[in-house]
This record gives structure tokens, sequence and C-alpha cells, in this order.
């Protein structure tokens, strides 16, 4: 028989049983495709060890107005700022509330329903969960502003590395969040206690709350059925995201100032950490999908992970998902923790310039994009601060991919095959392994690795094989179309 190439689609399919990936990738670590070949995605380098003392729920980064770029981060009890030479400051506020680390069962006082059981005694174990605390930080020109969702009162950081951040005067409280909105007003989002309650200041004053016939600060109830979790700057529009659905708040001016529209329904988000936004839309994960907002609508996207992402979250911790853009590569990652952890281990990635999805293992809590920094910055659950897409160091990960099922001729061909004919930018940069079966549940068999030549002597049999790609760490490799020669193929 003649020369058989083994071409496979870039992107994961990890959705069904593993013959339904048939001819696709199915199960990769820290690799990426790049115009159909593969190679390794970007390794990351140490810019600080530990330097805050508890994971990251939220980070921020911009430049001043003079030039200066500087980085904010939040953890369950401090709010930081890290200079460009890696110096964390200490900005917390007098009187920070505290929140948690993990999400925790809801068993303490005000836990369950109120006058159900005897006062003073710990709430019955009902499997609902407290949400670990994360923060809102945006900048208000060159300002931080933030909110602690366990807080819930709005700071402004004014730059002294020596003066904490305040609370803005006259402004709300018991809020879970802020949003910056492009024509500079700040919603505090379920201000006052009301999960549905978006409270703006005055245009360009955050001091101004009290709406009158001379400013243009206001509120407005959101008709939801859910809460609101997060605020995203969108094109020309303002993105609230609650638990179950979505709303785009426009600017119109006095005297309502705000109009706002519900743009999507049953796609609330699954986190406050959980969404993105910049030019080519709005994307968060939900509860059991991911969607996008194109800026008339929301949609969900068809997604060949889902089965693999949602049945192996650990559910009781999703208030730590939260989603990282990667423009350098047109990516978004979304961070979560696997069921073997109470923290994040995982992640899911959506290519919207090639359009595939993929998958993985990393332990990274928060971090912002490259842009004001050289490189993308990503913190992991020991406070340590990486710079990401910085050379080939994986540190203790690997780089592989692992194929489903290949299938030769019609699926029922019994094939030999005894060579390898390699397809890579530089040779031996990878290791080569096959799996068979004769059968979808059949057993298993291995052979390799293969260090590869060309060709590479291999000698297996099978009516279906799986293969798998060892990358060599510290280097660039790169993997196209490999060939393989079948000696014999039949029926049985």
């Amino acid at each position: 028989m003649p020369l058989a190439s083994i071409k496979i689609p870039a992107g994961v399919r990890a959705h069904g049983t593993e013959y339904e990936s048939a001819n696709r990738w199915l199960d990769v670590n820290l690799v990426r495709w790049r115009d159909g070949s593969m190679r390794p995605i970007g390794g990351w380098t140490t810019r600080e060890d530990s330097i805050v003392d508890a994971p990251p729920r939220g980070a921020m980064s911009w430049v001043d107005n003079s030039d200066v770029s500087r980085l904010a981060v939040g953890t369950y009890n401090k709010l930081y700022y890290i200079s460009q030479a890696g110096t964390a400051s200490d900005i917390t506020p007098t009187g920070l509330v505290a929140g948690n680390i993990d999400a925790q069962l809801n068993i303490g006082y005000g836990g369950y329903f109120y006058g159900s059981d005897t006062y003073g005694t710990t709430r019955p174990n009902t499997g609902v969960y407290l949400e670990c605390t994360t923060w809102s930080l945006d900048n208000w020109g060159e300002y931080l502003v933030a909110c602690s969702v366990d807080d819930g009162k709005l700071y402004e950081w004014q730059l002294n590395a020596a003066t904490p951040a305040a609370q803005i005067a006259n402004s709300p409280s018991d809020c879970v969040g802020l949003v910056v909105t492009e024509e500079r007003f700040i919603f505090a989002l379920g201000a006052g206690g009301n999960p549905r309650l978006v409270q703006w200041c005055d245009k360009q004053d955050n001091t101004t709350w009290t709406p009158s016939a001379t400013n243009e600060a206001g509120d407005l109830e959101l008709q939801t059925n859910g809460e609101i979790l997060c605020g995203l700057r969108a094109r020309g529009r303002t993105l609230i995201l609650t638990t179950t659905d979505a709303h785009a708040a426009t600017y119109i001016g006095p005297q309502l100032v705000y109009s706002f529209e519900r743009i999507g329904t049953s796609c609330g988000a699954i986190s406050r950490k959980s969404a993105v936004s910049f030019d080519e839309g709005s994307y968060w994960m939900g509860a059991k999908g991911f969607f996008m907002f194109d800026g008339s609508s929301v949609r969900e996207m068809p997604c060949e992970v889902i089965d693999h992402v949602f049945n192996d979250m650990n559910i009781a911790q999703k208030s730590k998902v939260c989603a990282v853009h990667n423009s350098q590569f047109g990516e978004i990652w979304w961070f979560y923790p696997s069921k073997s952890s109470n923290e994040n281990d995982s992640y899911v990635i959506f290519d919207y310039k090639e359009n595939h999805w993929n998958i993985g293992k990393l332990n990274r809590t928060t971090g912002v994009d490259a842009g004001v920094f050289r490189n993308p910055i990503w913190f992991d659950e020991s406070g340590s601060m990486y710079n990401h897409e910085d050379g080939w160091n994986h540190g203790t990960y690997s780089t592989y991919a692992e194929s489903g099922p290949i299938l030769i001729g019609d699926g029922e061909t019994i094939a030999k095959i005894n060579q390898l004919i390699p397809d890579e930018l530089t040779q031996g940069q990878v290791t080569v392994s096959f799996k068979t079966r004769f059968h979808p549940n059949d057993t298993e068999r291995s052979y390799g690795p293969y260090s590869t030549a060309n060709p590479t002597d291999v000698r297996f049999s099978g009516r279906q094989f799986r293969i798998r790609i060892n990358g060599s760490e510290l280097v660039n490799w790169r993997f196209g179309i490999p060939r393989l020669n079948i000696i014999a193929g039949g029926r049985r």
C-alpha cells in the first residue's frame, strides 16, 4: 500500500466517547497550532517568587500619566501595588473586610433560611457554598479603583505606594463589584446589597452619587431573576453579566443617562472573573457552556471540549474560574479547578483567530495580557508572578499531544505498519509513540517512544491506532503531517 499521510486538524475534540474523537487530537498539554503545524506554547520565566502571600484573585495593569507601567492584584484579605521593578506595596484599605481564600460551605450565621433552626447552632450542610473572594479592579484615569466582593466598598488609590487605597467619598457600600464605563462613569454593581441594582456616579466625578437635575448620577434595577456577577467594557456599551442572563448599558445622555437592554437569556456567567472583553467581542464561561457577545446579541459557542471541561471541574470551587486574554496569539484562556483539586490546575483555550479549542494543565489564578508590559503576566496559587510567552521553559510540565483513534480507510481495515516518515522543522526534537486497538473498547497496546529519524522504523498493527507526540523541552519544535508506510491491509 502507498504511504498514508496522517492529517489531523488543529485543535482538540474531547467530547463524547473516544471513538467520536477519531482522527482528531484528544489529549494535549501546552501545545498550540498555527497555520496547520503543532508547536509548544511559549514558556515562562519567574518575575518574582511569592510576591504576595495568598492566591491572587484579580489583577490589572495600566499606564499612569507619567508613562509608568503599573500592576495591581488583590487577594482574599489584601490589595497590592506591584512596581515595574517588582516591588510589592501593601495598599490595603484601612478596615478592609477579609473574605475567603476558598469557597466554603455556607453553614455559619445567616447561612440558612431565617427562623428555620435554633439560634446559635451550626447550620445544616445544604451543599450551598460561599464563593471565594475576588476583586474588581479598573482604572479611573491614572488612578486605581477597586472593590472586593466580601468587603463591598468602592476604593480609589492615587499612586502613592506609602498611602493605602481609600473609600471613594459618598460611594455606595455592600457592592459586589465595579466597572468604569467608556464615558467615565463608575458603575457600582449590586449597590447597597441589592443584587440587581446598578448605581453610577456623575460623569467624571466619582464623589457625586446622588442624582439631581444638575448631574448625571443615577441607578437602575435590572429586570432579571439572577444576581449581578460582573461588568465589562464592550465596544460602545457596558456589559453586565448575571448568574442567568446578560444586559448591555448604552449611554444616551441626560436625563435618563443610560438605557439598559437584556441581550441574552440562559447565558449567565459561572464566576465573577470568567469573562473578558476586547475588540473581537466579549467572551465568558457559563455554568455549562461558553458564550460570546458580538455587539448585537449573545450566542452560545459550539465547543468540542465541553465534556472534558465540565465533567472534570470541581464545581464547589467554580468561583475561582478566571479568564485571561492572550492577544498575541488570539487566545482566551480559562483556568479552573479540576475535580482532584481545590485550586486552579487546568485550562481551556478558545483560539478565536483559527476557531478551535485547546486544553491542558497549568496552575494559574489570575493574570493580565501583554501591552502595558512586554509579556503576559500571570500568577499562581503561591502568589508568584511569571512572564509568559517568554522562552521555552515549562517548569515541571510536559508538552505533548495525543490523538483519538486514527482509522485506515473505512475503519474496518487492519493495517500493518513498518515505517514512520516524520515531518519536523528540525529532525529529532520530538519523540513519537503509538497505541493500537482492534475494537473501540479493546485492550490498548503501546509501542515506542521512538526517537525520530527519516525514516523511523516501527512495527505495529491494528484496526485503529493513536499517535502521541512528546516535544523536547527548552526547544521551539514544530510537528506537521507525518506519513506511515503500510505494508499490508485487510479485514478480520
